[in-house]
């Protein structure tokens, strides 16, 4: 039975990213700085990735996909290296697909690649399960790294005193403008005009006690999310339009450290390329309890 599946050109894929969050099923993953699809299995085959990768570097092939055979599936993403086999690997897991999990580490064991999976199976699944982790940590992990379960530590004196001191200093907003969506916004609005704007993830605001003070004052806003909200193709315009008609002085994304937040950098970068004026692009990246670990 032949179905259509996903092809990936890796001399044109830059690695930006955009098609990570567009694939539900979790069967693309950003490896060593290109786009791979590690599971046919999980490959719908309805292409809403394409259309979200600005170099054109993935389109539809029909070929044989059923039935589904793990030994050919290995036989193809091991020479993708150890980090793709191990994203593959946990893939399978995360979803449930034990058998083909056996199979594949099966396969790794008989053909002797050097994965540190070679002794029994209890063996071979706490290795594997560590190495996975391993790389997950590095944001290269099965699914999406962003919807990882964290839970934090918090000083419940410290809150109560800082509380106690913002309540009594009352910390005035730095919003301008209302409204704040990116959806919503018109990008002619006077509010616009020579203005710089933050183009900023949803969650930023949330995850920093300090955003309004360190990134909003004096500023217009612009919020997305490059995960979740469809018809990101009107933003694109509509940031165009900020650049080349209101004549904004600059853009600074504040985007939060998940891989799938990098689609909103790219947004901006893809904008200015595309307007006829060219103004820059500022980036500041922030941990899931509002640290700022990097601006560039």
């Amino acid at each position: 039975m032949k179905r259509s599946i996903i092809k990936i050109d890796e001399e044109k894929c830059t690695g930006c990213a955009l098609c990570i969050p567009n694939c539900q099923e979790g069967a693309l993953q950003i490896i060593d700085g290109k786009a791979r699809l590690i599971s046919d299995l999980f490959c719908d085959g309805l292409g809403a990735c394409i259309g979200h990768c600005p170099e054109g570097a993935i389109t539809m092939e029909e070929r044989e996909a059923e039935p589904y055979n793990e030994t050919l599936v290995m036989e193809k993403i091991v020479k993708q290296g150890k980090n793709t086999i191990l994203a593959h690997l946990h893939h399978l897991k995360s979803h449930g697909a034990d058998d083909y999990l056996n199979e594949a580490i099966a396969y790794i064991k008989t053909h002797h690649i050097d994965m540190d999976v070679t002794k029994d199976d209890n063996r071979s699944r706490e290795v594997v399960h560590h190495e996975m982790m391993a790389v997950k940590s590095a944001g290269c992990g099965g699914g999406c790294p962003g919807s990882a379960p964290m839970v934090f530590d918090i000083d419940l004196e410290e809150v109560e005193k800082a509380g106690n001191n913002v309540q009594r200093a009352d910390a005035p907003s730095e919003l301008r403008q209302w409204p704040v969506q990116l959806h919503l916004l018109n990008p002619n609005a006077p509010y616009f005009r020579n203005a710089d704007v933050v183009l900023a993830a949803d969650c930023a605001a949330f995850a920093m006690g300090n955003f309004h003070n360190k990134f909003l004052k004096g500023k217009t806003l612009a919020i997305a999310c490059p995960k979740l909200d469809s018809n990101q193709e009107s933003y694109l315009q509509k940031l165009i339009g900020m650049i080349d008609n209101s004549r904004i002085n600059s853009i600074t994304v504040v985007r939060m450290e998940v891989p799938c937040c990098g689609g909103l950098t790219r947004m901006a970068q893809i904008a200015v390329a595309n307007a006829g004026r060219k103004i820059p692009v500022k980036q500041a990246v922030v941990s899931a309890q509002g640290e700022v670990l990097g601006e560039s």
